[in-house]
């Protein structure tokens, strides 16, 4: 055993250099595989809290319909003419995401943070400008993912401007 040990010292030192020289190849690899994939799933998880808020929002305009037609039933008997005239509708949470920066339009898109969500009173539209441009297609080539608040007299819906896509997957 004694005499094994005293062989691999014996090696020659270019010996000992390929091995670690393997040895870091190996270790390099692995660690941009990790930072691909860490970089995936970050993509991933922000895809996963834009739908999020997205489902709020629907959420909280399908709520104040609700409202506007019973305050409108029984204060006169009827809802026919219950209007939605659109408004921002990060003020019909509850409480307004942490990444909500306020108003912009669409000409102040390269303006926006990444990973904000503005509104556009003149549109009336929501926007979202993703952290990384590498997740998020545009068939326009925009910066930003926008949905107009549409459907009157119903509830209000948001709708795609586009069709967005967030690594591959549909963004509605």
């Amino acid at each position: 055993m004694a005499e094994r040990a005293m062989r691999h010292l014996s090696l020659p030192t270019w010996s000992r250099t390929l091995e670690w020289s393997v040895m870091g190849l190996v270790v390099a690899i692995l660690v941009v595989a990790f930072m691909h994939y860490t970089r995936v799933l970050q993509g991933q998880g922000e895809y996963a809290a834009v739908r999020s808020t997205l489902g709020a929002l629907r959420t909280a305009l399908v709520i104040d319909h609700l409202q506007r037609v019973t305050a409108k039933i029984s204060n006169t008997g009827a809802a026919d003419a219950v209007l939605n005239e659109p408004r921002n509708p990060f003020e019909l949470l509850q409480q307004r995401p942490a990444n909500y920066s306020g108003l912009a339009s669409r000409q102040q898109a390269e303006m926006v943070l990444p990973g904000t969500w503005v509104f556009d009173p003149a549109c009336p539209c929501i926007g979202y400008r993703p952290l990384d441009d590498r997740w998020f297609d545009s068939p326009s080539g925009e910066l930003m993912a926008w949905f107009q608040l549409q459907g009157a007299p119903g509830p209000l819906q948001l709708t795609g401007k586009e069709v967005y896509r967030w690594q591959g997957q549909l963004l509605d």
